[in-house]
């Protein structure tokens, strides 16, 4: 079974990225490699460097990328720490800096990482197995009011309040399907559901357990050091609280004079391709320049 994750919005990436055949680039969540074999593809004379937390899916990443071989290099790293991979791998400034946010179809199709709901697997979700904190240490271990406002800050969860509750009272609670089934029970199904009503309460523990909120913060702070003038950063955010970050961050430096916005709305995917890659659907994307010295 191939387990190569679909790339989301490949042309629109490379079509604001790709402005130098010869640069460095940097995708900052390589996964299993998709848009990092299209750069390469697409740029025969670059090269490439690629961070992800998940050592399953660089291990795949590795296979896939083989055939570009000697023009890429694999980090099991943090995207919150470009600088000082970057400066450990002794690489200045890059041309390119791509981050592709969240969740993989790699991991929420492997029940035994326990990301999706759908299937009974352990509380885990965490990205790097080495991680000190699965999920299971919050859900069955914090407060009533610590899981409410979990839910509330990395879920924006309306009813954060009365899972917490449920979740307390269910203990211990043995496994993601559990977990669902708690959350569920909490609702009145009022006609057909757009989200399943756990599909939160797994994003503000999915989010929690890997610190993505603070990782996100670290790694926007660190592109405008990490881009060569004229560089570009690229980034794909699934949700608010993945977008409302980045769009703050690149719009602050826009103000500063030290970034161009190169999308000055965000990009969709077109309806062909969620048609073919339905986990497309909420993909956003956002593009800025870094303004070379003289001009800023």
């Amino acid at each position: 079974m191939r387990l190569w994750h679909t790339p989301v919005m490949v042309e629109e990436v490379l079509g604001f990225l790709g402005w130098n055949p010869t640069g460095v680039y940097v995708d900052a969540t390589v996964g299993t490699g998709g848009h990092a074999a299209a750069l390469l593809e697409r740029l025969p004379e670059a090269s490439l460097i690629g961070f992800d937390k998940d050592p399953m899916a660089l291990s795949i990443a590795q296979e896939r990328l083989r055939p570009f071989h000697p023009r890429y290099r694999l980090v099991h790293t943090s995207y919150a720490n470009l600088s000082d991979t970057l400066g450990r791998l002794g690489q200045g400034s890059v041309d390119g800096l791509l981050a592709d946010l969240g969740v993989s179809s790699l991991q929420l199709d492997a029940p035994e990482r326990g990301f999706s709901f759908q299937a009974a697997g352990p509380l885990d979700m965490r990205m790097d197995p080495e991680s000190p904190t699965p999920a299971a240490d919050i859900v069955n271990r914090a407060s009533e009011e610590e899981l409410r406002a979990l839910l509330w800050r990395c879920g924006e969860e309306r009813h954060a309040k009365k899972i917490a509750r449920a979740i307390v009272r269910s203990r211990p609670v043995r496994d993601t399907l559990h977990l669902a089934t708690i959350v569920a029970g909490t609702r009145v199904a009022k006609g057909r559901q757009k989200l399943h009503p756990a599909t939160r309460t797994f994003l503000a523990l999915r989010i929690a357990v890997n610190r993505e909120q603070e990782e996100l913060e670290q790694f926007l702070s660190r592109v405008p050091v990490a881009l060569a003038p004229g560089g570009r950063t690229v980034i794909l955010s699934y949700h608010s609280l993945e977008d409302r970050p980045v769009k703050q961050a690149l719009r602050r430096e826009a103000a500063t004079g030290r970034f161009r916005l190169l999308t000055k709305k965000v990009v969709r995917p077109s309806s062909a391709e969620v048609a073919a890659n339905p986990r497309a659907r909420s993909a956003k994307l956002r593009a800025a320049e870094r303004i070379s010295e003289a001009a800023g």
